[in-house]
């Protein structure tokens, strides 16, 4: 199914519905919820996520799982997307919060099939094999470290908001720590007791989320690294090499170009 409103086909007795959706560069999907699962797909560009629990950048060729009922708002920079939409009873995925997906090819390859299933497809025949073979592997799929949580405590919360729409690696704990009237020690116990992440990482992964987007746009990998703060941009591209496994540069040319499967 192509193009085609979740609403139209959401009550359609069938576990596992897939649909999918072009969208114009830009276009935001405001807060809302499904009472499907969602596997979201894109195929190009960039789609940024979020949730009360936090931030995701998705980059081409990757997924995000969105549980079913979970509040989201994505906004979709030159996106065609494949999507799942999976009956709660149905969820190969356990837990509350999105997560990033590893692609594999296999699951890429079952994603583009998957544009021929029809809502009411046979579950004894082909479609109905392929519907689970989906299924069991958005259940392997691995998660890829791009979330940055958001903490549940208010006045640290919109800290990190604000952060995260001007990162900088060189933003220190004790100017966070002064701000909350706590010492720097009081402060670090906190960042970690609410994300479950020492504030290093937690600012670390705020920069990588900020380039990304970035580097896809067009941007050279030295005007990003001084965006964000880095002393250079070896030092930008050895994070982003030991978080991602790839080289800033190649990431920004697999963006806008589309990457080999």
């Amino acid at each position: 199914m192509h193009n085609v409103p979740l609403a139209s086909v959401d009550t359609v007795a069938r576990p596992l519905l897939a649909i999918g959706t072009d969208y114009e560069p830009g276009t935001l999907l405001d807060t809302h919820s499904h009472r499907r699962a969602q596997v979201l797909y894109g195929m190009s560009g960039l789609m940024a996520v979020e949730t009360d629990d936090g931030a995701w950048v998705i980059p081409p060729y990757s997924g995000v799982w969105i549980p079913a009922g979970k509040p989201h708002r994505v906004r979709m920079q030159g996106v065609s997307t494949r999507s799942l939409y999976i009956e709660p009873a149905a969820a190969p995925r356990e837990g509350t919060h999105c997560e990033a997906l590893v692609i594999s090819p296999l699951l890429h390859q079952l994603l583009l099939a998957s544009m021929a299933i029809p809502a009411l497809y046979d579950e004894q025949g082909r479609d109905g094999a392929l519907a689970q073979l989906l299924l069991h592997e958005v259940r392997l799929a691995p998660t890829m470290p791009l979330f940055a949580p958001i903490p549940q405590d208010v006045r640290l919360a919109q800290q990190c908001k604000a952060f995260l729409q001007s990162p900088n690696i060189q933003t220190a704990p004790d100017d966070w720590a002064l701000q909350l009237h706590k010492s720097l020690r009081s402060f670090n116990r906190l960042f970690r007791q609410q994300t479950g992440m020492s504030f290093g990482a937690w600012r670390q992964q705020a920069c990588l989320l900020a380039a990304l987007p970035r580097l896809s746009a067009g941007q050279s990998v030295t005007q990003v690294a001084l965006e964000l703060g880095y002393d250079s941009p070896s030092a930008f591209s050895t994070m982003f090499r030991k978080r991602l496994g790839r080289v800033p540069s190649g990431f920004g040319r697999a963006a806008s170009a589309g990457v080999n499967r």
